[in-house]
């Protein structure tokens, strides 16, 4: 496969057994498409019916911890899997902050956890947070202490003992619980099996989820959002594409990394570049 001229088979996907959640729509549908356009064997996890083609579909809802686990098992069938993309996540308004927490940050790492077993040595995994978390770091001592809860009814019974201060909006905690996780799971992962883990952090992207998402914020604030790279809203294709980059074994010295695919907008604010003061305390 060639993209922009430039020869894509040394990504290393090619004949290799791919685990997608999420891939029924949005940046896990393009990402199930592009790994098959690059031969690898996709097999795609979703609570819808994916579009694209791919060697299986597990339906699943990632908020039912024992069908997580059931599926899982399932699953492990295809070992040994190369590679896994947790892309399912949803706004909080679907369905509740709580739904979103579980199906977001406790129900992706009781995935992925269940699923390591079938996972090569060396295996490259690579999800999706939000550059929502780019504040990570000034909450993480309470997400530590949510972090060192693994079983995820008692993940969520802690969440729900202090929701205010917890749980605030659901969908900012939960994508700052996938960054800190990814940071600190992959140093063991790393030196035990040479797993790799990484995350990316989007911008506004054109998806179904953004959508729902723009129905809560207020009127023009998308199109008040800088676009410095693309001079316009992110694709999904555009978010695939550093997802499938990230995840190939040519970034073997990359792990535990939160890499912002937001257009610059992070690391603007951070550095005064972009004053964030259009947001009007709105969060994405």
């Amino acid at each position: 496969m060639q993209h922009g001229g430039t020869q894509l088979d040394g990504l290393g996907y090619r004949g290799k057994t791919c685990v997608v959640t999420g891939g029924a729509s949005g940046m896990g549908e393009q990402v199930a498409r592009i790994l098959g356009e690059l031969g690898a064997k996709v097999h795609i996890v979703d609570i819808a019916e994916p579009k694209v083609a791919c060697e299986s579909y597990t339906p699943l809802d990632l908020s039912d911890f024992n069908a997580v686990r059931a599926a899982t098992e399932n699953l492990k069938a295809l070992a040994p899997i190369h590679f896994l993309f947790p892309c399912a996540g949803l706004p909080p308004m679907v369905k509740g902050p709580l739904y979103c927490m579980r199906v977001n940050y406790v129900g992706t790492r009781l995935f992925v956890e269940s699923l390591l077993p079938a996972l090569e040595d060396g295996a490259g995994i690579a999800l999706i947070s939000s550059d929502a978390a780019m504040g990570w770091m000034k909450n993480l001592a309470q997400s530590m202490q949510m972090l060192a809860l693994s079983d995820p009814d008692e993940a969520l019974a802690w969440v729900e003992a202090d929701p205010d201060n917890r749980l605030r909006d659901g969908y900012t905690t939960s994508k700052e619980m996938l960054v800190v996780w990814t940071a600190h799971a992959a140093v063991k992962l790393g030196l035990e099996r040479r797993i790799r883990l990484n995350c990316i952090g989007p911008c506004p992207t054109r998806t179904a989820f953004m959508d729902v998402q723009e129905t809560a914020l207020p009127d023009g604030f998308l199109d008040k959002w800088p676009y410095p790279s693309l001079g316009r809203m992110a694709t999904a294709e555009d978010q695939a594409w550093p997802l499938v980059l990230l995840n190939s074994a040519l970034n073997a010295a990359i792990t535990g990394t939160f890499l912002y695919t937001d257009q610059g907008f992070a690391t603007g604010v951070f550095t005064g570049a972009i004053d964030p003061a259009f947001m009007g305390g709105s969060k994405l």
